[in-house]
């Protein structure tokens, strides 16, 4: 393999496709010009099927419009995209308690509030990008109280709906490593000791209770204290969000000077969840694994989503970035190849969300309340920056 080649070609392509069909795509079809914020609930060829608007969406397109452009290309129209949906999520998307709804109609009606603070955590890395943007403090400051807010949503209790009855008493991994994403992203345009505080605490946890060396496993679910639960939901192991979780790690060892300690655990973490999530048979991350090998309960457990595919070849370049180790190259070409082979759509543009195992098509719309214009333009922006980045490094 040629790597300064094969980098500098995936750089290229990841920029063409963010800026010549995935941004358009969405703007076109998911922009709201008329009550601001984004749709996500659109067909195949981006015709709207539902105006019910995510509150997560509104935080991550304001996000990925203000990352493109910090990243990728000064597109004005971006910009403008971001302020429009930080406008929004400010108009209608807060309760009077300061809980952010999770959906709501397309003039900003509230229509369901649930026990998650994703919302939040969403619209905060929104702000701060948008701060870094702009240079405008002001939405540096509303982050940073949103971040607080949102650990104090999380500490005070019975203000956030248990999932479960008192006597199930667990912990789970998704809002541990979304804080180290968002504390990452806060640090961009802001200084406060309870961020590093925070994504200390949150990295702790990963290693001492969520790593399980017994089954080279992340998972999904713990006890109070890290206690193995031989449950169906205490055996499960999402190799996606796991290998999210790594690159969230990589991003912090990097801006600690390449932190040893910290990067070692993220690469762990990555080489364990390929392990599991790599489909020896058909290829791609697969959805769900029981860390006993027993069949998993998730109705959805053998499918293959979009998102897994875009964490995986973001920590490929990542790990490839951290550690010279041409094993990760390698792991990035078949990612890619099985990736780009089954996702796309190349008649009516973006991707697909939703495949079977053997990659046929599940269901072919683009868009949903989970999916939409996020893993997938992420992954183009931040795969471009590591591409960049190797490419000027002694790699």
């Amino acid at each position: 393999m040629n790597i300064k080649e094969y980098i500098k070609q995936w750089a290229e392509s990841y920029k063409t496709d963010l800026i010549e069909n995935i941004m358009p795509f969405w703007m076109e079809h998911g922009l709201d010009r008329k009550h601001g914020g984004v749709y996500t609930c659109v067909n195949r060829d981006g015709s709207l099927i539902d105006t019910t608007k995510s509150v997560w969406f509104q935080g991550r397109f304001a996000f990925i419009c203000a990352y493109a452009y910090n990243n990728v290309e000064h597109n004005q129209e971006w910009l403008n995209a971001a302020k429009s949906t930080l406008d929004f999520i400010e108009r209608h998307c807060f309760d009077t308690d300061g809980h952010m709804f999770f959906s709501v109609t397309e003039d900003g009606t509230p229509l369901r509030k649930r026990r998650y603070v994703f919302s939040e955590t969403f619209a905060t890395i929104a702000m701060s990008e948008y701060a870094l943007a702009t240079g405008d403090k002001t939405y540096a400051e509303k982050a940073l109280n949103l971040f607080k807010d949102t650990q104090r949503f999380l500490e005070t209790p019975g203000f956030l709906t248990p999932k479960y009855e008192p006597a199930v008493d667990l912990q789970g991994h998704s809002i541990v490593m979304i804080l180290i994403n968002v504390g990452s992203r806060l640090l961009k345009v802001i200084e406060d000791p309870n961020i590093n505080h925070q994504i200390d605490e949150s990295i702790a946890k990963l290693r001492k209770y969520f790593m399980h060396p017994e089954f080279k496993a992340l998972l999904e679910s713990v006890g109070p204290n890290g206690e193995f639960i031989d449950t169906c939901m205490g055996r499960t192991i999402n190799p996606g969000h796991c290998i999210e979780t790594s690159w969230f790690l990589m991003d912090v060892a990097k801006n600690r000077e390449w932190d040893k300690d910290i990067l070692d655990t993220a690469l762990t973490i990555f080489d364990w969840s390929w392990d599991w999530g790599w489909d020896k048979q058909y290829g791609g991350i697969i959805n769900f694994r029981d860390c006993r090998n027993l069949p998993s309960q998730d109705y959805s457990q053998d499918m293959k989503f979009w998102w897994p595919q875009t964490e995986t070849i973001i920590a490929c370049l990542y790990s490839f970035l951290a550690t010279g180790d041409e094993k990760y190259l390698y792991r990035h070409e078949r990612i890619s190849e099985w990736t780009y082979a089954h996702f796309p759509d190349n008649e009516f543009g973006e991707w697909y969300g939703y495949l079977h195992r053997d990659g046929t098509v599940a269901q072919p719309a683009k868009g949903n309340l989970f999916k939409g214009p996020f893993h997938i333009p992420r992954m183009m922006i931040k795969a471009y920056t590591l591409c960049q980045e190797i490419l000027n490094s002694n790699l």
